[in-house]
């Protein structure tokens, strides 16, 4: 039986990431893994963001050098700490699954209530340049009363972090929710935990306007290139790698090495493998004073239309020139009184707003996309994540999140879900909120309807009542976003193309 030394960084998360490793390295192998705690310059240099300071490599450093010098035999390191380019000697061993990418904001319940009526600036607590330019161009949308938002230095450990927003040092702070996760899973750190988070709440903040580090989430383990042991650890570490999230990192640390990589980066990466060929890329942030915003969907070639097409989309009229509206299908609210308290509500639509107004308070409310959680918040309401317009596999998993349930122990239990009277969900019961009815059109309307060389549906129903109506709009180009309303068609057989975005969409008729 052979002893191997895990190196380290000394955080109570870095031990605790760590001994989740060593516990599972000795599982599947019989040796003995034991740890090494190692003080990084990045764990000495509280006062300052990192992207405030000379050089680089400030969490990984003196960890190489105790590899590179023989003084371990493997380090394991969150992912995102690793900069661009590796020392030489250096060898990845495996890359573990992540579960849980996103960012979050912690925030006071007494700071939620206050928020409608918040007087002065609302600060939010962070060091990463890439949240300080998402949170300061998008989060108050998502806020109710969009208060004016600033962000101010925070450094430390996650405990200390939660801890400083404890003491009213901060109204909200932005912590990677895979790391709160962790400290969740082990008896001591998850103790500490449940006293930090006592008394707060949450938004899980979506990928698509937040979206998170290059490799936030993963944890990355090395060895020594030229260890001599005939492979042996290498094959030990290789079999904890996850091969879905090796794509997603891989995609990711390629865009990070081209905006330029390192800890000054302002500019948030995330890439989600959708099916076995499609991956979904977000790129938001700045660089150099300048705004970025791209999101695209990777293994497929959207198609070009002649120009003298017009397009449809299945969205109630819009002033937008040259695009033809859903005119003849309307949706109907219908406001429903029912007891949501002690609850999770899954909001597909708003118009289950009435619904959810004429309710009583549930204990965490999750919109469809990211839209749809804007629309609550300047409604008053508070949301605590979404789908992200992506079908329901993200919130699954939200659902079994140990860190969220110390603080909605009902996360994991069914949800009531809001949405089409005739709909049916895999997250819980389904309250019918609204009704689908068909409405008298012109004939100027059909005539326009017949120009249309594509069509965007926000429904597989919709689709349907339009081809009933209208059966020569099936011979023309279909198309949906990613999740449910795509997964429908799927099932049904009819070919259609999944979009990342509406810009795509208009842009179809102009390439």
């Amino acid at each position: 039986m052979t002893t191997y030394k895990i190196g380290t960084r000394g955080s109570l998360l870095a031990v605790t990431q760590s001994t989740l490793i060593k516990n599972e390295l000795e599982r599947i192998s019989g040796e003995i893994f034991e740890l090494v705690l190692i003080k990084t310059q990045g764990d000495q240099i509280t006062n300052k963001p990192l992207w405030q300071l000379e050089g680089k490599d400030f969490f990984t450093k003196e960890l190489d050098e105790a590899l590179l010098a023989k003084e371990v035999d493997l380090l394991i390191h969150s992912y995102k700490d690793l900069g661009s380019e590796r020392p030489v000697g250096i060898k990845l061993a495996a890359i573990t699954e992540r579960r849980f990418a996103h960012d979050i904001l912690i925030i006071p319940q007494k700071n939620i209530e206050a928020l409608k009526n918040w007087k002065g600036e609302f600060v939010v607590g962070t060091s990463s340049p890439r949240r300080i330019a998402n949170i300061t161009h998008a989060l108050k949308n998502y806020l109710p009363g969009s208060p004016n938002l600033r962000c101010e230095t925070l450094r430390g450990n996650v405990n200390t972090r939660i801890r400083k927003l404890k003491d009213g040092e901060y109204h909200a702070i932005t912590l990677a929710l895979a790391g709160i996760e962790r400290l969740a899973h082990t008896e001591k750190s998850s103790l500490e935990l449940k006293e930090l988070l006592s008394g707060m709440n949450y938004f899980v903040m979506p990928q698509s306007v937040f979206p998170s580090a290059a490799s936030q989430g993963a944890l990355g383990i090395e060895l020594r290139a030229d260890r001599d042991d005939s492979g042996k650890l290498f094959n030990i570490l290789s079999q904890l790698s996850h091969p879905k999230t090796v794509e997603e990192v891989e995609r990711e640390r390629k865009t990070f090495k081209e905006f330029g990589g390192g800890c000054h980066l302002a500019v948030g990466i995330h890439v989600k493998k959708i099916n076995e060929n499609l991956f979904l890329h977000v790129n938001a942030g700045e660089v150099d004073g300048v705004r970025v915003e791209k999101k695209w969907v990777e293994g497929f070639k959207l198609p070009t239309l002649s120009r003298n097409k017009k397009l449809f989309v299945g969205l109630p009229k819009s002033d937008r020139p040259g695009i033809v509206f859903d005119e003849y299908l309307i949706k109907v609210p219908l406001r429903k009184e029912i007891d949501l308290s002690g609850k999770h509500v899954f909001v597909t639509s708003m118009y289950c707003l009435e619904t959810l107004k004429a309710s009583q308070c549930p204990e965490g409310i999750w919109a469809a996309g990211a839209k749809s959680a804007r629309d609550l918040a300047s409604n008053g309401f508070w949301v605590n994540g979404t789908a992200d317009s992506l079908g329901t596999d993200d919130l699954k998993n939200i659902q079994s999140s140990k860190a969220l349930q110390i603080i909605h122990s009902h996360l994991n239990g069914p949800w009531t879900v809001l949405t089409h009277e005739n709909s049916k969900s895999d997250m819980g019961d389904v309250v019918g909120c609204y009704e689908r009815k068909n409405m008298e059109v012109s004939k100027d309307y059909e005539n326009r309807l017949m120009e249309v060389g594509a069509c965007y549906w926000t429904s597989f129903p919709q689709y349907e009542s339009f081809l009933q109506r209208f059966p020569f709009l099936k011979e023309v180009g279909h198309f949906c976003g990613m999740g449910k309303t795509w997964q429908e068609f799927k099932n049904a057989g009819v070919s259609i193309t999944p979009i990342a975005n509406m810009q795509d969409y208009y842009e179809l008729v102009r390439n």
